[in-house]
């Protein structure tokens, strides 16, 4: 008896619950690192652990709230929230001056959601099963998105270069250039922002039916304390995320040079899996239990939030920043990582079945993408 309470305990100890609880010990840890001058790497890197149990606090009370206050606002509260310490990250880069973190950062979200997090997800949930299922329409419907976002990044790379080129000609001089860049960045990110409003309508509107999880809508009267408790720990999660971010982003460039990497491999692989390792962890465990269907909606719809919302709000935030305006001039790899990582993606989910084969190619993909990015020089950027 003793031998299987310990057991037990172990078992509930290493939940995963339990082990985000644990890494809340590198909050203070992270400030202590910076305070004490411990070296750029070690803030970095407690700053680092520290994030991912705040992000997963974050995740789980706007789940709660979502809950209790119903589809509405729950849909609301996970556009705000549901990449929130990505985008917190993000507007601290933003401030920072640093555009190319924040562009890998989200260049490394998007390729990191569809190929390293459905590719575990189904790698996982299909190890006992021959073949997962999920609906097709959902899953149509999020590679269209992914389409559009797609579309762009490619339209603003062509018209960069073809702005060079009249540059070059001596047809345009690099100010007017630089402003006519400015400004269609502007206007693309209100059309990606809206295309984002109608994709809430259609998910949690009109073709609810067709996602998983879509909560059980209840009175927030009926559960006052259970709200109130939700909303603080929400408040409380998403300062400290700033605070913790800020701690980030200031050692970024000292880790990266002690690590011997770039920043925009630190930006695309690290921060933008630090960011999201709350709703990395959701989905295994999703697919792990056979849920594909809501495995695939965070996989997916975590991409298409930060293409279709993280962006433009960063492009509209960045107008008030000190640094000035930031575009959507991304790089040419950087566009050719994202369609390509669309591309396999929008194959994979054609037929609305998995298995673990499947999975093991989108890491396999995600793997050659990562060793590309970690050998391209910083120039580049």
């Amino acid at each position: 008896m003793k031998g299987r309470a310990a057991t037990e305990a172990l078992r509930s100890l290493f939940r995963a619950d339990n082990v985000l609880s644990l890494l809340l010990v590198f909050v203070p840890v992270a400030v202590a690192a910076r305070f004490l001058h411990w070296g750029g790497l070690w803030v970095f890197a407690f700053s680092c652990l520290a994030i991912v149990p705040l992000a997963g606090l974050m995740g789980k009370s706007t789940e709660e709230l979502a809950e209790r206050l119903g589809a509405g606002v729950g849909g609301l509260l996970n556009a705000t929230f549901g990449n929130a310490a990505e985008l917190i990250i993000a507007m601290v880069a933003l401030h920072a001056g640093k555009h190319s973190v924040v562009k890998a950062s989200l260049t490394g979200s998007i390729i990191g959601n569809i190929l390293l997090v459905l590719g575990l997800a189904a790698l996982l949930g299909g190890l006992r099963r021959s073949r997962q299922t999920f609906d097709r329409t959902a899953a149509g419907m999020g590679c269209t998105l992914l389409t559009l976002a797609v579309i762009g990044l490619v339209v603003p790379a062509l018209f960069h270069m073809t702005v060079l080129l009249a540059i070059s000609q001596g047809k345009v001089d690099s100010g007017t250039g630089v402003l006519i860049e400015h400004e269609m960045s502007l206007l693309i990110s209100i059309v990606l922002f809206a295309s984002y409003v109608l994709s809430l309508l259609f998910t949690l509107g009109t073709h609810r039916g067709h996602y998983a999880g879509e909560g059980h809508a209840g009175s927030g009267a009926e559960h006052p304390v259970r709200v109130g408790k939700a909303l603080l720990t929400l408040l409380a999660a998403t300062a400290l995320v700033a605070w913790m971010s800020e701690l980030l982003v200031g050692a970024v460039e000292e880790a990266s040079h002690a690590l011997g990497l770039t920043e925009v491999f630190v930006g695309v692989i690290v921060v933008a899996i630090i960011g999201n390792a709350a709703e990395h962890s959701t989905a295994v465990l999703a697919a792990m239990k056979n849920q594909m269907d809501l495995a695939l909606n965070i996989a997916v719809g975590s991409s298409t939030q930060v293409a279709l919302f993280v962006a433009p709000v960063l492009i509209f935030a960045s107008y008030l920043m000190p640094h000035g305006p930031m575009d959507l001039m991304f790089t040419g790899f950087e566009v050719l990582a994202v369609a390509l990582s669309v591309g396999i993606v929008n194959i994979a989910a054609q037929d609305g079945e998995s298995n673990w084969l499947e999975g093991a190619l989108l890491l396999a993909v995600y793997a050659i993408l990562g060793v590309a990015f970690f050998f391209l020089p910083e120039t580049v950027f």
